[in-house]
């Protein structure tokens, strides 16, 4: 048996059709519609090159070639090097991160076959900023969701931003997407679970009153408005963090995490998701 090896590919000219992927990255609008992921950075690079995504583009600088030694040893096929003044020339600025990897998208997986299964799943409402939907993603994650859904107003997680943030979890947790809620929280019900709405209202229940369950669904909203008041309403719980008078409320991540820590398997003392 002979083992992978990748080909180390030298890369002179920005309009190279092989960095396409990567060409006027700061300029590129996100877009859900664009067949294919981008990856930044080592650690996130890592985590494409372990997922089930399928890779298209590989192109490193010197740094990011000794930073991915051991993955790169083990794929068969071209990788590009390209010296920094060339790669800043195709993203159009300066990329420090040393890596980029473009990976072909997958098909979303159906609502019913990804709450089969499960027992934490993370409902996402009108979150349109890409970092936050990555930091929720990184939450998630660590915190033992086993999936996400988004409703049809959600940004793009796959936007490079937001894999960023994610560190890459978004390529490891399963999610899918939506129309909307409340619409569709009938068939998460009907997989079992208790759907737990988030909320600063003062009249919602204290999340520390919150005993854990065997399948729960947590829901979350925009970062300026919150759940809808017909998505609220539609919930089982609505819960609140208590947080000290004078503060509005807390960023969106950062309230799902202290209610995934709550809610998620570690609070019962079993393994998280692997």
């Amino acid at each position: 048996m002979i083992d992978a090896m990748a080909e180390l590919v030298p890369v002179h000219d920005p309009a190279d059709p092989r960095v396409a992927d990567f060409v006027g990255l700061r300029d590129r609008a996100p877009a859900t519609d664009r067949g294919w992921l981008v990856a930044e950075g080592p650690l996130v690079v890592r985590q494409l090159l372990a997922s089930e995504y399928r890779l298209r583009s590989l192109v490193v600088t010197e740094r990011g070639l000794r930073a991915l030694t051991r993955e790169i040893d083990a794929l068969d096929g071209p990788v590009l090097v390209a010296d920094q003044a060339l790669l800043d020339a195709v993203c159009g600025f300066h990329f420090h991160r040393g890596a980029l990897a473009s990976a072909d998208r997958r098909p979303l997986p159906d609502l019913e076959s990804l709450l089969a299964g499960a027992r934490l799943v993370l409902l996402l409402e009108g979150v349109n900023d890409h970092e936050n939907l990555g930091a929720l993603f990184r939450n998630a994650a660590a915190f033992g969701v086993d999936a996400v859904v988004l409703d049809g107003t959600c940004a793009d997680p796959l936007y490079r931003r937001s894999v960023r943030v994610s560190m890459g979890h978004v390529l490891r947790i399963p999610h899918t997407r939506v129309g909307g809620w409340p619409a569709c929280l009938p068939a998460v019900a009907g997989h079992g679970f208790e759907t737990v709405a988030l909320t600063p209202a003062v009249d919602a229940e204290d999340i520390a009153r919150v005993r854990p369950g065997p399948r729960r669904a947590l829901l979350v909203g925009s970062e300026g408005w919150g759940l809808t008041a017909a998505t609220l309403a539609a919930a089982d719980r609505r819960v609140r963090i208590p947080i000290a008078s004078g503060v509005d409320s807390l960023n969106v991540a950062t309230a799902a995490a202290v209610a995934l820590h709550r809610l998620g398997p570690q609070a019962t003392g079993s393994s998280p998701r692997t």
